[in-house]
């Protein structure tokens, strides 16, 4: 079984995320619990927890994920930014258990100019103090790769692992793997080659029993460009192979990998569009072994 989906919207209610992704034909899904634009919180109401959670039960959703709002730098050394950062993840979690969600994607965030080694500290601080506060959610916490725009920190995998590393509580931290990110970052995936050294990577430095979730997405920029820059499965410069090479590689099968690419082309709706892309990779690979 391919776990796959999209980040949806929840404009006009969080179920309606759910009644996309049906509409869809997913099986995975992320989403946002709240605007992620804002630091306004949102307290959920009963009766749109009970909808949403209806309405789940009557999907064919299997993984979902929560992604936490832009506006959270637990790696910042502005005390107030930090607490307040600090406070909207714990609320996140709180969201996420609500709704029965099991995963929250984190950015871990920028240090602004104090150094890796002082950011990495500050995010392993914060992590260990939400994840105290929330012990009895079970909400797993995944640090997402990122593209080392700016001083944004988790562009190597050896900055997640020493993140990790200093977290207390083990069995609730986990990774993302974002395709676009780790293209910016460096880390080449476009031949076979290529992809299986990146994969050896990330398995020897953090381990792929650790990645619980993938974000699928082409790069509008070069690799190394630390840019990121979501494109269309295919449509950028990592290309249509290294996609076909993580939807039928047997070691990611049961891992869900969900797109966050670009929403719209020429005015049509494209997540349909990226997500049969991805499907008909497999699709394309198990006829020819039946054919061979």
């Amino acid at each position: 079984m391919i776990i796959l989906g999209a980040h949806l919207s929840i404009a006009g209610g969080l179920h309606k995320s759910l009644e996309l992704a049906m509409k869809y034909r997913c099986n995975a899904l992320q989403i946002f619990t709240k605007n992620s634009n804002t630091w306004k919180e949102r307290h959920l109401e009963e009766r749109e927890i009970e909808k949403f959670c209806e309405l789940k039960a009557k999907s064919q959703i299997v993984k979902m994920a929560s992604h936490t709002s832009y506006l959270i730098n637990i790696a910042s050394p502005d005390d107030v930014l930090w607490k307040k950062s600090v406070s909207a993840l714990k609320n996140e979690f709180i969201r996420s258990s609500l709704l029965g969600i099991p995963f929250v994607v984190l950015h871990p965030g920028a240090h602004k100019g104090v150094g890796e080694k002082r950011g990495i500290s500050l995010v392993s601080r914060a992590i260990n103090k939400v994840l105290d506060e929330t012990y009895s959610t079970g909400v797993i916490l995944l640090l997402e790769t990122t593209a080392g725009q700016g001083t944004n920190i988790g562009y190597r995998f050896e900055q997640l692992a020493q993140i990790a590393e200093a977290i207390e509580n083990k069995k609730r931290i986990g990774f993302c793997l974002d395709t676009c990110h780790v293209f910016a970052a460096g880390y080449d995936i476009r031949n076979k080659t290529s992809y299986e050294n990146t994969l050896a990577q990330f398995d020897s430095i953090l381990g792929l029993n650790k990645l619980y979730l993938f974000h699928l997405n082409d790069s509008k920029k070069p690799l190394g460009s630390r840019i990121d820059r979501h494109e269309h499965i295919g449509e950028g410069f990592i290309g249509y192979d290294a996609f076909q090479l993580i939807m039928n590689d047997a070691r990611l099968k049961y891992i869900p990998k969900v797109i966050e690419t670009p929403k719209l082309k020429n005015g049509i709706e494209q997540d349909p569009v990226n997500l049969e892309r991805l499907r008909n990779m497999v699709r394309e690979t198990s006829a020819t072994s039946k054919n061979a």
